[in-house]
């Protein structure tokens, strides 16, 4: 157990008007390089307007790390305990467990910066929002590697995907995962349920598997995809199924950052490029890539027909994996 005072005294950050007390900011978090808890809050508050866009208004599951990364992690549904009056909750339920959760919906950048100061590393949303939690309104197409593939594939996979958005007149935002693929993100209208959506990003998934089939999979077991193939997750559209959000941190010793990137850097960008250290400059200079997404809104309609004539060949969908992967 630390003594009082071995990681520092507490700091108080004053964020948008709202004192946010940081303990312990002298903590190693990140080992490659030594930085701490206060230089995760203060890489938050260089990319504010970013995550706050990103996670606005959705239940957030907090990826908790008490001792730094390199101690274990927590996957935190419910708020944790002494949150100030003004940090908002939403309300979810779990049916399977006959259960509800109170997940932190952030409306603004103290949210955030209390969740780290609550150890918070890495923030995973939902794909719906608090004002229809059923009904989500980003689609997420995760370009994930199998153990064997290459980068290269990662961005073969990539423009494929790109050709197909533009071919359906939809807008990608892509960004890196913070690991070693590639996630990128569509606004859709608010009209569907969790199966539909999860319907639709299957026949996505389908279709750019026919045209890159030798790099792409969406074989349903992980023992049966082949070791080099890239798998297009549609199953990070399930109820539930959450990935780090654009510009969260990843729970590595590097402090990697799940990065917005234009569609013109797919080709040089390097995930490991960008980190707690790096981000804040590229922030500076770019702003945030994922600004005007909610100003681009496609209609899944046509990837439904797609799931339509994929069914009617008996190629039904997969079943739904579990809706949440343990007690809330």
């Amino acid at each position: 157990m630390a003594r009082k005072g071995e990681f520092g005294e507490p700091v108080i950050l004053d964020v948008d008007g709202f004192d946010v007390r940081v303990s312990s900011p002298e903590r190693v978090y990140f080992s490659a390089r030594g930085e701490t808890k206060l230089d995760l809050a203060h890489y938050y508050l260089s990319v504010g307007p970013g995550i706050v866009n990103a996670l606005r208004e959705r239940p957030c599951m907090l990826h908790r790390f008490p001792d730094g990364v390199d101690g274990p992690k927590v996957h935190q549904k419910r708020l944790p305990r002494g949150a100030p009056p003004w940090v908002e909750t939403v309300r979810l339920h779990f049916p399977r467990w006959g259960l509800h959760a109170d997940e932190l919906c952030v409306t603004r950048l103290a949210d955030v910066i209390w969740a780290v100061q609550m150890s918070t590393v890495e923030f995973h949303p939902w794909n719906s929002r608090r004002a229809s939690t059923e009904q989500p309104d980003e689609w997420r197409i995760d370009l994930d590697p199998m153990p064997e593939a290459s980068y290269a594939a990662v961005r073969r996979a990539a423009h494929v995907a790109h050709e197909v958005l533009d071919e359906l007149g939809a807008v990608g935002f892509p960004k890196t995962s913070g690991g070693k693929g590639l996630h990128i993100y569509v606004r859709i209208a608010p009209d569907h349920g969790f199966k539909d959506v999860r319907r639709a990003a299957l026949a996505f998934a389908r279709e750019v598997e026919r045209r890159l089939p030798d790099d792409v999979t969406t074989t349903w077991w992980r023992k049966d995809r082949d070791p080099g193939a890239i798998f297009v997750d549609y199953n990070q559209n399930a109820r539930d199924h959450t990935i780090a959000s654009a510009y969260s941190v990843r729970g590595t010793t590097l402090g990697t950052v799940s990065a917005p990137i234009r569609w013109s850097e797919v080709d040089s960008a390097v995930p490991s490029d960008f980190t707690i250290a790096t981000m804040p400059a590229r922030f500076a200079e770019l702003g945030d890539l994922h600004a005007d997404i909610d100003g681009h809104v496609f209609d899944i309609a046509p990837l439904l027909e797609w799931a339509e004539r994929d069914e009617a060949a008996g190629k039904e969908a997969p079943p739904e994996p579990d809706e949440d992967t343990g007690k809330p």
